[in-house]
């Protein structure tokens, strides 16, 4: 018994390469024979001379509403979203500090007085409760 040779495929193109018109009624054939299941989407194609994208791309038409196709454009008009106008803070004068080191902070117009040898962890949970609040 002989072993068989690879399996080699030939393809034939007939003709001067022009654009072929598809019916309705033939890509709704070929896209119904490729959702088969006898054969890949890519055997269907090949069989038919088309690119596999071509195939691809009529499936997803087919699964399109039509009414989304065909839906009419209206115009547009974008103009900016109306801005409240903000509210001025009062200014608050700069206390000057007494000459501790200690740091202010000022979140969303709560100042917090930071002064030399607070405890870290007192300062951190001050300042989570202040940005929880925003």
């Amino acid at each position: 018994m002989t072993e068989p040779g690879p399996v080699r495929r030939i393809e034939v193109f007939m003709g001067a390469g022009q654009r072929r018109a598809w019916s309705a009624e033939g890509k709704a054939r070929i896209v119904a024979e490729s959702y088969s299941g006898l054969e890949s989407v890519c055997a269907v194609a090949r069989r038919y001379g088309l690119a596999q994208g071509q195939l691809f791309t009529w499936r997803r038409e087919a699964r399109t509403p039509l009414a989304t196709i065909e839906a009419p454009f209206a115009p547009v008009v974008v103009e900016p979203a109306p801005v409240a106008p903000e509210k001025p803070r009062p200014k608050r004068p700069r206390r000057r500090s007494r000459g501790g080191g200690g740091i202010e902070l000022e979140i969303d117009g709560v100042v917090v007085r930071v002064e030399r040898g607070a405890d870290a962890k007192t300062v951190a949970a001050v300042i989570g409760a202040l940005k929880a609040e925003r």
